[in-house]
């Protein structure tokens, strides 16, 4: 036997690159905060990473919070969405998403992805608007922007909000403007796996002062900016980033662009190498889009490959030591979901979820997405090579699994 997951040798035992990657830079930012005494409130960390975040990406404000999931809760709340209305996403993302849309009482309505992309589809959105439709959630999946200029032009014909969900996309644009800054608020993750990290954490960006100073509020309690203690104008809730947090952030910040060169670099040879295997396809992205490539996203077609199942494949590539994974299930069909009550008596989310079918995402789903996470490129080109290599390898010796 050849391939690894039948008793071969592994075609890599390297290891890929650490993740997190840190120096002296954030020891000097934590001891900074530790000696200072201020790891909370009254600290000048949080403000000054909001700060050069939003100038990174191309925004005028940015409000620091405690993770991306209730930074969309944030944005919700701040826009007035809530009790009955209805929020239009994708069911292709991580679960969060869908949750913060629940979490404000409103109702997502799951629409499908574009093939080429797997980000949400624009011409999907407009046959799902109703009169309870408030706003559109478009995912930056993966770090690749959502066809923005569409979107954007279907809300302003139906007068609707645009939240971005940019959990993935730090860095990434959209023409000459930076993910998250197109619609009234771009929300972001810092949680461990993602391109800048501080273990957990979350921001809200937006070209609005009235929107960023909402949001604030939202995020510190209903408090007002410089206002009293004990001023509370809406029911906010105590969703503050520690300045820890905020001050890996910054270090973190510091070689953001550095990574983000290095991943792009590689995510390019790795797209050539790929496309020279049959049966492979990477993703295809606008020219107008700079992914972040958060992840490296590809699709495998099983019929070049004896008919192997996607999961099988995946095996096989771990056993010769590539930390590729299957990604995400549909929304939809997420457990969590089942039993979850509606607002306005409608019953449970289960109900509408079981009625959907969305083909692309299905498709994408259970037959053939594949993710390499994006430390994986941040090594050098001979291991893009050992990438595709283990794909050949497996295609030579399909026979012994199947």
């Amino acid at each position: 036997m050849n391939l690894a997951i039948k008793g071969g040798k592994p075609l890599r035992t390297k290891p890929w690159p650490k993740w997190p990657i840190w120096d002296s830079r954030e020891e000097k930012q934590l001891l900074e905060v530790l000696h200072s005494g201020y790891w909370g409130i009254g600290g000048k960390k949080n403000e000054e990473f909001a700060k050069k975040f939003a100038e990174y990406q191309g925004a005028k404000y940015g409000v620091t919070c405690a993770n991306g999931t209730v930074a969309i809760e944030i944005a919700l709340r701040a826009l007035d969405i809530g009790y009955g209305d209805e929020v239009i996403t994708t069911a292709y993302t991580f679960m969060a998403t869908a949750q913060a849309i629940l979490y404000v009482n409103a109702k997502p309505v799951f629409v499908d992805i574009e093939e080429d992309t797997y980000n949400i589809d624009p011409s999907q959105i407009e046959e799902a608007i109703t009169d309870r439709t408030k706003a559109i959630i478009p995912v930056h999946v993966g770090g690749a922007p959502a066809n923005m200029d569409e979107i954007m032009k279907i809300a302003k014909k139906y007068n609707l909000h645009v939240i971005e969900d940019a959990a993935q996309a730090h860095g990434a644009k959209w023409g000459d403007r930076g993910a998250g800054t197109i619609g009234e608020y771009g929300t972001f993750s810092f949680q461990s796996s993602k391109n800048l990290t501080a273990g957990e954490g979350g921001i809200i960006l937006t070209n609005s002062e009235e929107l960023a100073d909402r949001a604030w509020s939202y995020m510190n309690c209903g408090r007002v900016r410089k206002g009293k203690w004990y001023q509370h104008v809406v029911l906010g809730s105590n969703y503050r980033m520690t300045e820890f947090q905020a001050a890996i952030l910054l270090a973190q910040l510091e070689r953001a662009e550095e990574l983000f060169k290095k991943r792009e670099e590689n995510a390019r040879y790795l797209t050539k190498r790929l496309e020279e295997i049959e049966g492979i396809e990477p993703l295809k992205y606008p020219s107008k889009a700079r992914p972040a490539y958060h992840l490296y996203i590809f699709k495998y077609k099983k019929e070049y490959f004896n008919n192997l199942p996607k999961h099988k494949f995946i095996e096989a590539m771990v056993a010769e030591g590539i930390p590729c994974k299957p990604g995400y299930i549909p929304l939809y069909k997420m457990e969590a979901f089942t039993n979850f009550k509606l607002p306005c008596g409608e019953g449970k989310f289960g109900d509408y979820c079981s009625k959907l079918h969305l083909p692309v995402t299905e498709k994408a789903c259970y037959e053939e997405a594949i993710w390499l996470p994006q430390f994986v490129l941040l090594g050098e080109k001979e291991d893009m090579d050992d990438i595709a290599e283990a794909i050949i390898k497996i295609k030579k010796n399909i026979r012994e699994l199947t």
